[in-house]
C-alpha cells in the first residue's frame, strides 16, 4: 500500500470516529438534557448552548461562506466573464431564501408546525427557575424538525466537500495538515449538532441516526476524492460543486441566524455571560480558520 493511500484511509477512519464520538456524547448522557435540568445545571447548559451557537456562527461565516465565495470566484474566472458581479453572494442568498420559502410554505399549509407557544412556555419557565422575572413575551423560534433537517443537510454537503478536498491531496504532509484542520472544527460542530438535537427534543433513536448519517459524509467525500485522485482533480471542483457549497452556506446561515442564535439569546438571564459564550465559540472557529 502506498504511504499516501494509507494516510488517507487513516484520515477516513479518524473523521468517522471523531464525528461519532463528539456527536453522540450529548445524546447518550442525560446530563445534557435541558428539559430535566434545574437551577445552576440549567444555566450551565444554557451557556453551553451559547458556545455552540458561536461555533455555528463561526462555521457559517469563517468556513462555509468563505469557502463558497472562494469556490464561486475561481469557477467564474474560468469563464473569463467581464461583468463584475457578486455571483457567490447571490447564490448564497438564494440558498437563504430557498429555505425561507420552504419553511414559509410549510407554515402556510400547516400553521401548527411552528410550535412557538411550547418554546415560549419553556423559555419563560426556565427564566423563573433561574430566579429571573420576564417582563414580556420572549422570541419563540420554531422547534419544527424542518430546521434541524436543513441544518444537517447543509452541514452534510459541507462535510462531503471537506472530505473530497482531503481525498484529492497529492502529498502526505498536505493530507495530514488538512485533515487535522477538518478534525479540529468538525469535533466542535458535531458536538453542537448533537446538543441542538437534544435540546430541541428529538427522539434519541432519530438523533443517533442523524449523527450516524452525518458522520458518514466526510468519509464519503474522502472516498470520492480517492476515486478521482488519479484523474482530473480540477473536474471534481467544477461549477456544480461551487454552487452546491454556496447554497449549503446560505441554508446554514438561515438556520444559524433565525433558529440557533435567537433561541439561545431569547431568555433574559445573564446577557453578558451569553454574549461571552457566543464570542468564545466564534473565536474557536476563527482561530481554526488560520489552518483550515
Amino acid at each position: 500500500m502506498e504511504p499516501l493511500l494509507g494516510v488517507k484511509i487513516g484520515c477516513l477512519f479518524a473523521l468517522l470516529a471523531l464525528t461519532l464520538v463528539c456527536g453522540l456524547i450529548p445524546i447518550c448522557f442525560k446530563w445534557f438534557q435541558i428539559k430535566v435540568a434545574t437551577g445552576r445545571h440549567r444555566r450551565v447548559l444554557s451557556l453551553l448552548g451559547c458556545i455552540s451557537a458561536g461555533v455555528f456562527l463561526g462555521a457559517g461565516l469563517m468556513h462555509m461562506t468563505a469557502e463558497a465565495l472562494e469556490g464561486m470566484e475561481s469557477e467564474i474566472q474560468k469563464f473569463e466573464m467581464q461583468i463584475d458581479y457578486p455571483y457567490g453572494e447571490l447564490v448564497i442568498s438564494l440558498g437563504f431564501f430557498l429555505v425561507f420559502f420552504m419553511e414559509s410554505l410549510a407554515l402556510q399549509c400547516c400553521p401548527g408546525a411552528a410550535g412557538g407557544s411550547e418554546v415560549q412556555e419553556e423559555e419563560c419557565g426556565g427564566a423563573h427557575v433561574l430566579g429571573f422575572h420576564s417582563h414580556g413575551p420572549l422570541p419563540s423560534p420554531s422547534r419544527s424538525p424542518f430546521r434541524a433537517l436543513i441544518l444537517l443537510l447543509s452541514l452534510s454537503f459541507h462535510s462531503v466537500f471537506e472530505g473530497l478536498a482531503v481525498g484529492l491531496q497529492t502529498t502526505v504532509a498536505a493530507t495530514v495538515q488538512l485533515c487535522l484542520a477538518v478534525l479540529a472544527h468538525k469535533g466542535l460542530v458535531v458536538f453542537g449538532v448533537g446538543l441542538r438535537l437534544v435540546q430541541t427534543g428529538t427522539e434519541s433513536r432519530w438523533a443517533v441516526l442523524s449523527i450516524l448519517l452525518f458522520a458518514l459524509m466526510s468519509p464519503l467525500g474522502l472516498a470520492l476524492g480517492l476515486a478521482v485522485a488519479g484523474g482530473d482533480s480540477e473536474g471534481a471542483r467544477g461549477l456544480a460543486q461551487a454552487v452546491l457549497e454556496s447554497v449549503a452556506a446560505g441554508t446554514f446561515l438561515y438556520v444559524t441566524f433565525l433558529e440557533i442564535l435567537p433561541r439561545e439569546l431569547a431568555g433574559p438571564e445573564a446577557p453578558l455571560a451569553k454574549w461571552g459564550c457566543v464570542a468564545t465559540g466564534f473565536a474557536f472557529m476563527a482561530l481554526i480558520a488560520l489552518w483550515a
